[in-house]
Parts: C-alpha cells; sequence; structure tokens
C-alpha cells in the first residue's frame, strides 16, 4: 500500500467517524425532543430559519424547480449539508484534535439558536441540541482517538504490533457501527412517534361540525365536460400548498384560541365551539398564490364552510385610524390585509373550519385558516389560525414585507390554457381549447383566444358560481397540421383587460398573456 493510498483511506475513514457522530447528534436531539420538547428538533428548526432568511429569488427559484415538494427538496439538502459537514468535522478531529469538536459545537449552538428562536418555544427546548452536543462530541473524540492508533500507531514489523492494530481496527468499526445504528434506529423511531403521537387525522376524524345554515348553489352549465380541464372544484389532494411550515403544526380544536386586539374597543377571545356557534355557511372562493407564474397551477377553487371575519371584529369594534388586521399563525407566520377587506358586506372574507366538504385538512390549516376572496393568499390566507391584531400599515409589518412582497396585493385578473397542454401533439381536425379564468370578486365577463396572431376570437363560458370563484372556458379549433401558438386573455365585468405586459412574480403578483406552441399532425 502507498503512503498517498494509505493517507486517503485514513481521512475517508476520519469522514466516516465525523458522519457517525453527526448521526449521533441528530439522533440523541429528536429522542430528547420527543421526551421534553416536541418542537427542538435541529433539523427542523435549522430548516425554518432557512426559510426565513431566503432571499426571495431562491424563494421563486424553489417553488417554481420543486412546486409542493420544496420542503422535501430543503430538508434533502440539509441532510446533505450535515452529512458533508460532519465529514469534515472528522477528518479536522483526525488531522488536529479538537477541531473537530469544535465544528460539532458550532453545529449545538447554532442548532439550540435556531430552535430557542422559534414560535412556541419552551424552557426545555435547549436541552435537546445541548446534549446531543455532547454526545456527538464524545463519539467523536473517541472514534478519533481510536483511528489515530490505529492508522497512526506504531510502526508495522512485529505480531505484536499487528494485534495492537487488529484490535484498534476491530473496536473503531465496533463503536462507529454501533454508534452509528443505533442513531439512525433511535433518531428514525423519536420522529415517527413524534409525527404518529402529534397526528391531526386523529383530531380532525374526531371533530364534528353543525350542517351549515346555508349551502353554495351550483347553476346548471357551471362545469364544462372537456377532457383534461381542470374541475371546477379543486379536489384537497390536489390543492396547492405554499406556506413556511416544515412540519404541519398539530392543534388541537379543544384548545385552540382565537385572539382578537390592537387597536380595538374591546379585546375578544373565542374558543372553537365559539366560532362554530356563530353559524357557518358554504361560500365558493378561488385562491391564488403570487408565486403563481403565467398560466401556472398555484390556484385552486374549493368550498369553503366557515364564518365571516367582519362578523367578529365587529365584535371588538376597530377603532378609527386602523386600516390593517395582522393575522398569525401558531408557528408564528403573519399576514397583512387591509382591514376594508375584512369589514365589507359585499365581500366574503371568512375564517374557514372547512374545506369541499370535510374538517380542513391538516396542511391547509386545520383547524381554522383565513380566506379572503380577491387578495394573494400571502397577504389574507393565514392557515392555523390564532390572532388578529387591528392595526396600521405604519405600525406593522408582515412576514413576507420585508421580504421584498407589497403589503397589499390584490390578485390580478388571469387566465389559461389547459388543454391542450404546451408541447402537446394534437390530432389535425376539431380540438377543444379550454382553460381556467378568474377574476376575483368582480367576476369574469368574457374570455378570448388567438391562434397564430389570426384574431381574437370569443369562447364558451362556464355559468359562474359567483365572482370569487373561477370559470372554465372552451373554444372549438378546427386545427391544421404544423405548429401553431395560442393564446388568450380574459375581460372582467367592470370591462378590464388581462393585462398584456409581462411582471415577475414579486412584488404583488405575475401578469401577461399566457402563449403555448402546440403542434398539430396530419
Amino acid at each position: 500500500m502507498t503512503t498517498h493510498t494509505g493517507r486517503a483511506r485514513s481521512l475517508a475513514l476520519a469522514a466516516l467517524a465525523g458522519i457517525v457522530s453527526g448521526a449521533v447528534f441528530l439522533g440523541v436531539a429528536e429522542l430528547l425532543a420527543l421526551l421534553v420538547a416536541r418542537g427542538a428538533s435541529p433539523i427542523l428548526a435549522v430548516g425554518g430559519f432557512v426559510i426565513d432568511i431566503v432571499p426571495q429569488p431562491f424563494k421563486e427559484f424553489a417553488i417554481a424547480t420543486f412546486g409542493a415538494n420544496d420542503k422535501i427538496a430543503l430538508l434533502a439538502g440539509l441532510g446533505l449539508a450535515v452529512v458533508i459537514a460532519s465529514a469534515i468535522g472528522g477528518v479536522l478531529e483526525y488531522l488536529r484534535s479538537p477541531l473537530g469538536v469544535v465544528v460539532v459545537a458550532i453545529a449545538g449552538v447554532l442548532s439550540t439558536a435556531a430552535i430557542v428562536s422559534r414560535t412556541g418555544v419552551t424552557p426545555l427546548s435547549f436541552l435537546p441540541p445541548v446534549i446531543a452536543t455532547v454526545a456527538a462530541s464524545v463519539v467523536l473524540i473517541v472514534l478519533g482517538r481510536r483511528l489515530r492508533r490505529w492508522r497512526n500507531g506504531v510502526p508495522e514489523g512485529s505480531e505484536s504490533d499487528a494485534d495492537r492494530r487488529g484490535v484498534d481496527r476491530r473496536g473503531f468499526f465496533l463503536l462507529a457501527g454501533i454508534a452509528g445504528a443505533s442513531a439512525v434506529v433511535v433518531g428514525v423511531a423519536a420522529r415517527v412517534v413524534t409525527a404518529a403521537t402529534s397526528s391531526v387525522e386523529a383530531l380532525r376524524s374526531a371533530l364534528r361540525l353543525p350542517p351549515p345554515r346555508s349551502r353554495l348553489t351550483v347553476p346548471a352549465g357551471a362545469e364544462l365536460d372537456v377532457p383534461g380541464l381542470s374541475p371546477l372544484f379543486t379536489p384537497n389532494a390536489d390543492f396547492y400548498r405554499v406556506d413556511t411550515a416544515l412540519t404541519v403544526p398539530t392543534v388541537d380544536p379543544t384548545t385552540w384560541r382565537l385572539v382578537v386586539d390592537g387597536m380595538v374597543d374591546q379585546r375578544v377571545e373565542l374558543s372553537f365551539d365559539d366560532l362554530v356557534g356563530m353559524g357557518l355557511d358554504e361560500y365558493g372562493i378561488t385562491l391564488t398564490c403570487v408565486s403563481n407564474e403565467v398560466g401556472g397551477q398555484l390556484v385552486g377553487n374549493a368550498v369553503w364552510l366557515g364564518v365571516p371575519v367582519r362578523d367578529i371584529l365587529r365584535m371588538a369594534g376597530p377603532q378609527a385610524g386602523a386600516d390593517m388586521v395582522l393575522s398569525r399563525s401558531v408557528d408564528g407566520y403573519t399576514a397583512s390585509t387591509p382591514l376594508s377587506s375584512l369589514t365589507d358586506d359585499g365581500l366574503d372574507a371568512i375564517l374557514a373550519v372547512a374545506m369541499n366538504g370535510e374538517p380542513l385538512p391538516a396542511e391547509h390549516g386545520f383547524p381554522v385558516r383565513m380566506v379572503v376572496p380577491g387578495l394573494y393568499g400571502y397577504v389574507s390566507a393565514t392557515k392555523w389560525l390564532t390572532e388578529l391584531k387591528v392595526t396600521t400599515f405604519a405600525a406593522d409589518e408582515a412576514y413576507w414585507t420585508p421580504r421584498g412582497y407589497s403589503a397589499e396585493a390584490p390578485i390580478k385578473l388571469a387566465s389559461r390554457v389547459d388543454v391542450p397542454k404546451a408541447g402537446d401533439a394534437v390530432p389535425a381536425g376539431r380540438v377543444a381549447v379550454a382553460g381556467m379564468a378568474w377574476a376575483q370578486p368582480v367576476g369574469v365577463d368574457r374570455v378570448e383566444v388567438n391562434i397564430d396572431d389570426t384574431g381574437w376570437m370569443p369562447v364558451t363560458l362556464s355559468a359562474p358560481v359567483n365572482g370569487d370563484t373561477w370559470v372554465q372556458w372552451m373554444y372549438e379549433w378546427d386545427a391544421t397540421p404544423g405548429t401553431h401558438y395560442i393564446a388568450v386573455r380574459a375581460r372582467n365585468k367592470n370591462g378590464d383587460l388581462q393585462i398584456q405586459e409581462r411582471a415577475p412574480i414579486a412584488p404583488n403578483g405575475s401578469s401577461g398573456w399566457q402563449r403555448v406552441l402546440v403542434t398539430v399532425g396530419s
């Protein structure tokens, strides 16, 4: 064996020792988080911190690239970072102790800071990362010493030396194997138990909501029969999800409270029973994410069951001068909503408790969320709601405002092509071109398509449920062989035309007419 090869092998084993110590850190931390502080998982706390500080362009890139899997991608990236950092720590400990322990200590400090700075921190939240740091350091020191004795102990040349090296080699692999396997088993088991014992599904299954006082009327012709066209109401499982929560908060309806305070005549606190006792009604409302690109899928329509926000604010009595309500989630997320959008008798801003006939899914805000028609979700659709603070835009900022987004963000009139999809090959002859359009809270009046810049042609619209929901549209196209461009635009009932000029997502939503390329066969 050459000296170069032997050194490379030693460094690889040192990296392995570091990775084992990293696994011990996470395993011990997850176990202690399960026992003393459920919200003290280092990997989740650091992930939440990353979400909070990530610059706006990176956030948009993640959503555009990974979609609903952006959080999985983040956790995978953090896991890879932990492996790399741990390996580096192991090599440093082997080459120049105690530099590897310093790396572990830095990780412990950063994890502790991320945990104790999160919303809902408990007095014992610091324990998991601190004790995990100690455990990982001990494992790294012991493995490093055994590796040095094995690889750099005494020169080879006698049977006794070989025996000593064999003992040190076996000791290194035995300790690394036991520590690594134990850490993985304990860490995974603790995470599984934490998830199982904090499951929202049991709480949702036990919840019994009273029947609605009024139901949403869906007119005949509200849904067109076109294969591939998005349904009028988006199934819960397909509804887009964009939020800052790495793990879905577990909120028990029996202990849930909503506080209304700030610039009000009277502070109001409601239980879940108080809220549903006010009477529930059905509402059809389309939600749109500000991250939705032109022609994008970050939009959905549902039947919501809830209580008007204006009725709740009326109980508190907003004071003169207030112009904004800062809504807060149990995980600390905040949104800034114009007070006028929540108190307007002609606008059905609600606190929703059910979605498409069932209690809110966990990832969509169980047990209570806000739903406000006409505003992008980041300024209105707070999930896992716990507080409404009546205030002013001058006095308070919401989560996304200092991150490059507008404090107020009305949804822009939009339309998209669902079928045929961009790049699709379709047969020549009669082809259905269809899609969706939305214009909250006014409603869509007209949609037009333009094929190969030959002029704008009206399409068939579905019967609108109301001004707050999207509509379907369809055009019968006599397609000829070749490549063709299909463009779409909409007008609302005020006569406003959809904005043609392209605009990026930030600071208040994208704009532009979608134009798709399709190929027609012979």
